[in-house]
């Protein structure tokens, strides 16, 4: 499958784990490399689907110094936007628990922009999936934050761990977009290269 990328170098920019897995569940070969302090600041008043993607061309962007002739650099960015306002990493467990609150009993966005940059091309495209929570209990929300890792996640949870299968009463669109990284739309993407 996708013998077309037979000619590219493929590299995920990316440190997220979730994503490493993601990728890999395409059966393609790809590096991992990784700039330190790519800016992922934005532009006010941008549309909710236009800050991922504007935030993964900038990071895509970083990369034109560096890469090599025949690498093809994929970078992505997710975010959770809810009440007209994004969610991001939370800051600090306290933070977090004030975002999972936030999600509590409602209906919320989540926004992954990904960018395919070769030396002849560059493109750029946004998957939103839409999640319902229950809600939550503080107990639950404590006990989340308190034994998982919600810092390093666009609105404080991941969709595949303990509060995703208490909380999450349903999902429109592509579950994989919720981690992180829309792999039957990438797939999709990578086969027209």
């Amino acid at each position: 499958m996708l013998d077309n990328l037979k000619k590219y170098h493929i590299v995920l920019a990316s440190n997220s784990p979730r994503r490493r897995e993601l990728l890999a569940g395409l059966d393609i070969d790809y590096e991992v490399r990784v700039l330190p302090g790519i800016d992922e600041s934005y532009p006010a008043g941008l549309a909710a689907e236009e800050i991922p993607q504007y935030i993964s061309r900038e990071k895509a962007g970083a990369y034109e110094a560096v890469m090599q002739p025949d690498d093809l650099i994929i970078t992505a960015d997710t975010i959770v936007w809810a009440d007209g306002q994004v969610l991001g990493k939370p800051k600090d467990e306290a933070e977090a628990r004030e975002m999972l609150r936030k999600l509590s009993g409602r209906t919320h966005q989540v926004i992954t922009g990904v960018t395919l940059l070769a030396r002849s091309m560059k493109k750029t495209f946004s998957v939103t999936s839409e999640v319902t929570f229950d809600v939550l209990t503080e107990e639950e929300i404590n006990y989340y934050v308190s034994r998982y890792q919600p810092l390093d996640k666009a609105g404080a949870y991941g969709i595949q761990e303990w509060i995703g299968y208490v909380g999450v009463s349903s999902l429109r669109g592509s579950y994989f977009n919720v981690m992180g990284l829309p792999v039957q739309r990438l797939y999709k993407e990578l086969k027209t290269l």
